[in-house]
């Protein structure tokens, strides 16, 4: 079945910050080639391009400072196109039993990341403890991969409903699981801005989460930064993505809602709306 993927990314650095330490990426995954020489008659040079095979979408919340932040998701976010570009099989189209091996492969992405961040916060030029959460999904209709660390998160909304992909890497969710503080105490909590996970924040290692899900044509995929999810009650979520006849006009409802809520912090929004149509 034909599907149509249209995609949309907006960061906004809110009402109260001064620096924007979030980051997002929008990407297709395609097969290329550059022909340098060839004895073909025609001497074609151009660039040939194989099948379409996935779209990436990426947001990483920077934190450790406004150039600490600002620079860890930036890292994160370029090892995470150096390594798929330049190190990562061409796995795009899964194969049947392979399924584990892309798993791992997403885990050794983040684990790139937490070694790249470490780095750049152990050089003199750097900030020690600066850190970035980083949800990753890995689309290969209609499967749907994620790779998370931290409190960014993933959603699908399907028939009206907002299903959570990915669990929050805080301490407050942490304490909700061990059954000691209940949801709605969660949600106002110091703990809930205390993270136990992400990538660099001063630590040696990241321990990367993977969720799986099959999408359906009409499934809207939403990816943002804690400063949309923490602001916004998920009805509202949903129900600006339902209105929006856009992935770009749904973004801008999200982030202007966040900003109505206070503006509290960068809000970062990737929207990915599913049809069937023309496959994108």
């Amino acid at each position: 079945m034909p599907i149509a993927i249209d995609c949309f990314g907006l960061t906004d650095k809110g009402k109260v910050r001064e620096v924007n330490e979030d980051q997002f990426l929008v990407a297709d995954l395609d097969k290329t080639m550059r022909v340098a020489q060839t004895s073909l008659p025609d001497g074609d040079h151009a660039r040939r391009f194989g099948v379409h095979h996935g779209k990436l979408l990426l947001v990483a919340d920077g934190m450790g400072g406004h150039a600490g932040g600002k620079q860890a998701s930036g890292v994160a976010v370029q090892t995470v196109v150096r390594y798929i570009l330049n190190t990562m099989p061409w796995f795009f189209r899964l194969e049947e039993g392979r399924e584990e091996d892309l798993e791992d492969e997403l885990k050794a992405v983040l684990e790139e990341c937490q070694r790249t961040v470490k780095a750049a916060g152990d050089a003199p030029s750097g900030h020690k403890t600066m850190g970035t959460t980083l949800t990753l999904a890995y689309l290969i209709w209609p499967r749907l991969y994620v790779v998370h660390a931290g409190d960014s998160r993933c959603y699908v909304r399907r028939d009206g409903k907002l299903h959570p992909i990915t669990r929050d890497h805080t301490v407050a969710q942490r304490m909700v699981d061990k059954g000691v503080m209940s949801a709605e105490r969660a949600e106002n909590s110091r703990w809930g801005h205390v993270l136990w996970n992400c990538v660099g924040g001063g630590t040696d290692d990241v321990r990367a989460d993977v969720y799986k899900a099959t999408c359906k044509p009409g499934d809207v995929i939403l990816l943002c930064s804690d400063g949309l999810s923490k602001y916004v009650a998920d009805d509202e979520i949903g129900k600006a993505l339902d209105a929006a006849d856009s992935a770009e006009a749904a973004a801008h409802t999200l982030v202007d809602a966040a900003n109505a809520a206070g503006g509290s912090d960068n809000i970062t929004v990737v929207v990915a709306r599913t049809q069937e149509g023309v496959t994108a």
